[in-house]
């Protein structure tokens, strides 16, 4: 998502940093200054944050599936608390967080350790946007695309509604301009983006 986010925001004229590992430098597109460090440790690039006003934290284990629940403590967990203490005592204006969307049938520890990040930033008094996707269409990710016409149907039975409109699929276009707007439009408080209104996005 960083990749594809980062040219995004710099054609709308947005100057970034990007945490990195060593060694993963030439990885990063050209419109973003590297920052060396360790998503698992605030510590090694708090000193990078000093005049930023925006944290995005996009930290998580790829391809999620229920095997992984150890590591989304170890990785997904670990990283989003992190970011929130040093972003907090750097006195970041706004921090952008990508969730998940839940209640849900599935992926339970995905959520927990998101949702346990998010418990973190409520008590943090960062102003802070959350959005919440459910599953990312995009390269790689669209056999999820044969179960549009699945949510097609239960959007328009009562009781299938509201799971069905809130555990949507996205697109990563509609990913990009929900976090784009998100940069965009800061917001005082805590404001907490669903599907339909990433979908809404520009």
């Amino acid at each position: 998502m960083g990749s594809r986010l980062i040219p995004l925001l710099a054609a709308r004229g947005h100057e970034m940093v990007a945490l990195v590992r060593p060694g993963s430098e030439d990885k990063l597109p050209a419109a973003c200054s590297p920052v060396l460090g360790d998503a698992l440790e605030g510590a090694s690039y708090e000193q990078y944050l000093a005049g930023c006003h925006t944290f995005i934290q996009l930290v998580g284990v790829s391809h999620p599936s229920p095997a992984k629940a150890k590591e989304f403590i170890e990785i997904d967990q670990r990283s989003g608390i992190e970011a929130i203490r040093v972003a907090k005592r750097a006195g970041i204006a706004h921090f952008i967080y990508v969730s998940v969307a839940h209640p849900a049938p599935a992926m339970h520890a995905y959520i927990a350790a998101r949702t346990a990040c998010e418990t973190e930033l409520q008590a943090s008094g960062l102003n802070a946007t959350i959005l919440r996707p459910w599953y990312v269409l995009g390269p790689g990710h669209r056999w999820p695309y044969a179960l549009i016409p699945f949510y097609w149907l239960a959007e328009r039975i009562p009781s299938t509604r509201e799971g069905a409109r809130r555990l949507g699929l996205v697109t990563v276009e509609q990913m990009l301009g929900a976090l784009a707007g998100a940069v965009e439009h800061p917001v005082s408080g805590v404001s907490v983006v669903e599907v339909p209104a990433i979908r809404a996005a520009r």
